[in-house]
């Protein structure tokens, strides 16, 4: 179980993966067969742990649903990042107002995780490091990487 801390004290690294996670997940989900599963798991939580939100976060949902399609459509790139951290933002601070929200995001995010398209896990950071020397070729990527040399 997750415990919340007082004060002053660093953020549980439990709670802000959690958060992580779940933020990337939804955002991931918007454009998926599965989004009304995941937006109604994560409305349902709100519903029980702070339901005088419940409703506007649901609408949230929608529109940064609607934000997402047409940041797809017009190449925007970086609204979906941005999306990403404010639904990570929104869910770490329902996790440290509520702790014991943990198990049950865990739950519905185990049920979403088969509908994930893609299954590789998130990275939070990557850091790579390479020396080439003479004609040598380096080629590095933190995700997918595409070469086609002539």
């Amino acid at each position: 179980m997750i415990k919340g801390r007082s004060k002053g004290e660093g953020m549980d690294p439990q709670i802000a993966d959690l958060a992580r996670t779940a933020g990337t997940t939804m955002v991931t989900l918007m454009t998926t067969n599965a989004w009304e599963s995941a937006r109604d798991g994560l409305v349902s939580l709100w519903q029980r742990f702070q339901p005088a939100r419940a409703e506007s976060i649901g609408e949230e949902l929608e529109a940064s649903r609607a934000d997402l399609l047409l940041a797809r459509e017009t190449g925007d790139a970086e609204s979906e990042a941005e999306l990403t951290t404010e639904w990570q933002g929104r869910v770490r601070r329902l996790l440290v107002a509520r702790p014991e929200v943990a198990e049950e995001l865990r739950r519905i995010l185990d049920e979403l995780n088969p509908r994930l398209p893609d299954q590789r896990p998130a990275v939070g950071e990557i850091h790579l490091t390479a020396e080439a020397s003479g004609s040598g070729r380096i080629y590095q990527a933190g995700r997918d990487q595409h070469i086609t040399e002539r």
